[in-house]
């Protein structure tokens, strides 16, 4: 039976071909539900949400096992390119932890989720829900308020704190590709990530570190026209025919000013339709499009310009419009509470503690410790090493001996063969 042939030249990945626009490879993360359907339903959906706010870099389509342990993810992160854990779990008391690991040293964050919105329920609470929409294709762009802790001048601030804002900023920043303004298209920034720390609810729980979590949509459009206006605009005709159907039929008003002013309700139009809805105005510089012609045409056009008198302007016309820029939620929304930072993946040494405060007799006995564990893992791996080298150099040592063997028993074969001639002769 002849062998199947194998595919060797189609679908050969280019060199850096998952690659941001600064050279850098774009941060890959997992999420996971530590104890798989333990975590209850609650836990499993907010899990599902998050995974979609962080599309497309992440296993959209991971499904945990009971029989998974957290090794068994850690140990595939590195050949996947993984970069970020969250893992999603529930305490014996009920309450839900989000634990954000960096691999493969860590450290890692543990919150403690205070309160949480599904998306589904966020989208119920809307009167115009975004559902179906192509913005999970690029990454969301992350925006940070409050993270850190001004100084004023006079003041010193406390260095743990400061270690704690610092490390807690820089987690954050790296959950996802950096954006340079000057190569990234402002097409592809869909989402907002929005983080939000809470000082006055930190001032009321007494709690050293509280994060509000939101999840946006960005929708944009032209200013300075009423919402019926804007349905004969090329792009929103696209949106409206896949949404509902084709263009107003206008033949049955006597003039276009009825449509325009609506007088079947008074005069009157529905908060929608107005411009009170939006977040800010900005300003675009649209360029027309331009097309490419070939040398004969160009020639053509030249002489032209030249009997006309024209300028020979070749560069596109530009124009700035003003254009409306609208927030939609599309969730999930949580409030995380930081509790704990350890080393490593959730089984180093713990760095800070909220709730737990260490006398310096306590910490210096727990370094000690650290000390220790360091020390015998060390002399593990020298072992190892050492084995794996007596066993190589057995190995060898087999074979030379092997094939020292097989040439004697040759030559003893080829010297009776020798003598048998002899006798035979």
């Amino acid at each position: 039976m002849a062998r199947p042939r194998k595919k060797r030249r189609t679908h050969v990945p280019k060199n850096g071909e998952d690659r941001t626009a600064s050279g850098a490879r774009p941060p890959k993360s997992m999420v996971i539900r530590l104890g798989a359907g333990a975590v209850g339903a609650n836990c499993s959906q907010l899990a599902q949400d998050f995974r979609r706010l962080m599309e497309p870099e992440t296993a959209s389509k991971l499904r945990e096992r009971k029989a998974n342990k957290l090794k068994d993810y850690i140990a595939m992160a590195g050949p996947l390119g993984v970069t970020h854990l969250f893992l999603f779990s529930r305490s014996d008391s009920g309450n839900t932890h989000l634990r954000i690991a960096l691999t493969p040293r860590g450290p890692t964050l543990t919150f403690r989720v205070e309160k949480y919105t599904l998306a589904k329920d966020v989208s119920k609470a809307q009167k115009h829900s975004r559902v179906g929409s192509q913005d999970h294709l690029t990454a969301p762009l992350l925006v940070m308020n409050n993270l850190t802790t001004p100084v004023e001048e006079g003041q010193t601030q406390d260095p743990i704190r400061k270690q704690l804002e610092s490390l807690t900023t820089t987690v954050f920043q790296s959950m996802f590709p950096a954006i340079s303004p000057h190569s990234t298209p402002l097409s592809s920034i869909r989402r907002v990530l929005l983080l939000n720390r809470e000082t006055k609810l930190q001032e009321q729980e007494n709690a050293a570190y509280v994060i509000s979590l939101r999840h946006y949509a960005i929708t944009t459009r032209p200013t300075g026209a009423s919402r019926r206006v804007r349905r004969f605009d090329p792009a929103a005709q696209r949106a409206q025919e896949r949404k509902s159907g084709p263009l107003p039929h206008l033949g049955r008003l006597e003039d276009a000013a009825d449509y325009l002013l609506d007088p079947a309700s008074g005069g009157y139009t529905s908060a929608s339709e107005t411009e009170l809805d939006t977040d800010a105005e900005v300003e675009v510089l649209q360029t027309s499009t331009q097309h490419v012609l070939n040398r004969k045409k160009k020639a053509t056009r030249k002489e032209t310009r030249a009997e006309d008198g024209s300028g020979s302007s070749t560069l596109p016309e530009s124009d700035v419009t003003k254009r409306s820029v609208k927030l939609s939620e599309l969730g999930p929304r949580m409030q995380l509470r930081l509790i704990k930072i350890e080393e490593g993946i959730c089984q180093g040494k713990v760095l800070w503690n909220e709730f737990i405060k260490k006398t310096k007799d306590e910490e210096a006995e727990i370094e000690a410790t650290w000390d220790q564990r360091r020390k015998e893992k060390a002399e593990r791996r020298a072992i190892q090493r050492d084995n794996i080298e007596r066993k190589r150099k057995e190995k060898e040592a087999n074979k030379t001996k092997a094939n020292g063997h097989d040439g004697k028993n040759e030559e003893r074969d080829s010297g009776a063969s020798d003598a048998d001639s002899v006798d035979a002769s």
